[in-house]
């Protein structure tokens, strides 16, 4: 088995260092003293801490996308029950072990900091990437006659979103799992309930 690169060891240590602190309370030298490679190496990978910035929110992304994959975009399975399987996955890939770190998206999204422009650029096509892949779910589930035919399935796939990341950042801020329990039980038995 290979060894771990100076590179791999700045990108796996640096994304977990950035997602306990947040971008801006994590410096170069924090980063770099986790992964245990020489400071140098910083700057033979990366040109700046943005351009390091945008390759562990690409990192942190990988499996997103995996999961969207098998769940919203798996026309295999029923649309809701794919839409619950994407909803519960992603709850409880978070907040493991107690360390209430919260989606690494919704904490970039949350430091509004013009050095992080690009990666806030790119964060927002992730974010319409993952409305784009609720909304076609949606309309499956519209189509397969488990949600009404009058569903707005932009809307609610926008506001879905929404309130996913607001549930992990308030599970974050609350050291609770209540929001995300909350979030999950409003979504299924209200907002996608077929008498809705």
């Amino acid at each position: 088995m290979r060894k771990p690169t100076h590179k791999t060891k700045i990108l796996q240590e640096g994304l977990r260092v950035v997602h306990e602190r947040g971008y801006s309370a994590s410096s170069v030298r924090d980063i770099i003293q986790a992964a245990g490679v020489p400071q140098g190496s910083f700057t033979n990978h990366f040109a700046t801490k943005e351009a390091f910035g945008l390759e562990i929110l690409e990192l942190f992304y990988e499996p997103i996308q995996k999961l969207m994959a098998e769940t919203l975009l798996n026309d295999a399975l029923p649309p809701l029950k794919r839409l619950r399987m994407w909803a519960e996955t992603g709850v409880n890939s978070l907040n493991q072990n107690n360390q209430w770190n919260g989606c690494l998206l919704g904490n970039f999204g949350a430091e509004a900091n013009a050095e992080i422009d690009t990666i806030q650029a790119r964060l927002a096509e992730i974010f319409s990437e993952q409305q784009r892949n609720i909304a076609y779910c949606l309309r499956a589930a519209v189509k397969a006659r488990e949600l009404p035919a009058k569903t707005k399935c932009g809307d609610l796939a926008v506001f879905i979103h929404a309130s996913f990341e607001g549930s992990l950042l308030l599970a974050k801020a609350q050291r609770s799992l209540v929001p995300t329990e909350r979030f999950k039980k409003v979504l299924f038995s209200t907002l996608l309930s077929p008498s809705a």
